[in-house]
């Protein structure tokens, strides 16, 4: 991956993801996880090289079957990429809205997984009313929503203190034992200790 004509951020790179499995994506800043992140989540092209998921070549995959592709993959952002002006539930619920499904279809299953990752409670907060962490959990119920395939984190604990990564920790476990393959993006080395 290179972003225009500077030095390649990603070279000489093959690696596989085994359906379930569970990984750490470590480096300093600037080392290009997150640009990592964005090549497998389809934010950006590579600019050689293969990228297959799910038995797919990226590369190959023509733009109107780009929005299936990203239906199977969640993604929690660093900064969250909250909308302010939804509530809790109405921004955990993004993603089946967008898919077109019926908000009965939906309702049980959304406050079922706000109460799972702790905002039970805060279902009609709007998102600046929310603490990082709280912000960080809605981040993570909206990823996962729609049952996603592959889970990808990018700094998915920067923004809490070490209790609050420990529980979002524990979250993506639980995730990962119901079948979920997660690579998260840190530098936090206690976190993946």
């Amino acid at each position: 991956m290179r972003y225009g004509r500077e030095a390649e951020v990603l070279k000489d790179i093959s690696f596989e993801l085994p359906r379930g499995s569970f990984h750490f994506l470590t480096g300093p800043s600037g080392s290009g996880k997150s640009t990592l992140l964005k090549l497998i989540y389809l934010s950006e092209q590579a600019s050689r090289g293969r990228i297959e998921m799910f038995g797919q070549d990226l590369a190959l995959l023509k733009r109107p079957d780009r929005p299936m592709m990203r239906r199977r993959i969640g993604v929690v952002f660093q900064e969250f990429r909250l909308l302010d002006h939804l509530t809790v539930f109405d921004n955990a619920a993004l993603a089946p809205r967008i898919a077109g499904r019926k908000p009965g279809a939906y309702r049980a299953d959304v406050a079922d997984l706000l109460a799972w990752v702790g905002l039970g409670d805060r279902m009609h907060a709007m998102p600046p009313a929310l603490s990082g962490g709280e912000k960080q959990r809605l981040a993570i119920a909206r990823a996962v929503i729609n049952r996603p395939d592959i889970l990808l984190a990018d700094e998915p604990t920067g923004n809490v203190d070490e209790a609050k990564g420990q529980r979002i920790l524990r979250l993506f476990m639980e995730l990962n034992r119901v079948g979920t393959t997660l690579l998260i993006a840190s530098h936090d080395t206690e976190l993946i200790a």
